[in-house]
Parts: C-alpha cells; structure tokens; sequence
C-alpha cells in the first residue's frame, strides 16, 4: 500500500511537471510568433516604402525623358537613373537581409531562452 502511494505521488508529480513544461513551451511558440509577425510587419512596411519611391523615381525620370531636347540628354537621364536603381536595389536588399536576420533573431529568442533554463536544470 505504501509502494502504490509512493508511484502514485511519483506520476502525479512527473504529470505536473510535463504539464509546466507543455505549459511553458507553448508560452515560448506565442511569444515566438508574436515576434516574428512584428518582423514580417516591418519587413510589409519597409519593401512597401522601396515600392513607392521607386514608382516616384521612374515616374520622375519618364517626365524628365519625355521633355528633352537630344538624344544625348535622353541618354544622360537613362544612364543616371539605371544607376540609381541599381544603387537603391543593392541597398535594399542589403536592408532586408538584415531585417530578415533580426526576425529570425528575435522570434527564436524566446524557444532559446526556455530551452536554456531547462537544460540548466539538467546534470550534465
């Protein structure tokens, strides 16, 4: 009688702790994907804004192109504008990396933070 107690407290205690640490993991994922829907919302707002200048870009140098005198000066806008594209592009991309490296940063921070403090618990 006294061994079946002592099981008996033994799995409930087991049960309990793989309820917290269910309990725990789940925190973990929401807060996970709190931060990584936050990332994905900056990543939305900034390709947006890129979008937006690059429509006003093009649109300014097709109304510069379409007033000009020569050959020569239509070429001179062209090249000045290929350039800039390229210019604003490479940065952007460049940008994105990076946001794209914080997001993945900050919305696994929370799982690593959880997976820290239970292997701190564990004897090595």
């Amino acid at each position: 009688m006294q061994e079946a107690k002592r099981v008996n407290n033994e799995a409930n205690r087991m049960g309990q702790q793989a309820q917290e640490q269910l309990q725990n993991g789940l925190e973990a994922a929401s807060r996970s994907f709190v931060e990584a829907n936050k990332g994905f919302q900056s990543l939305a707002t900034e390709i947006t804004e890129y979008s937006k200048a690059a429509f006003d870009d093009a649109m300014r140098t097709w109304e510069q192109i379409i007033g000009v005198k020569s050959l020569e000066q239509a070429i001179q806008i062209q090249s000045a504008y290929a350039k800039r594209v390229y210019e604003n592009h490479m940065a952007e991309m460049s940008k994105l990396g990076q946001m794209y490296v914080g997001l993945v940063t900050d919305a696994s921070k929370p799982v690593q933070r959880l997976q820290a403090g239970s292997n701190s618990g564990r004897p090595s």
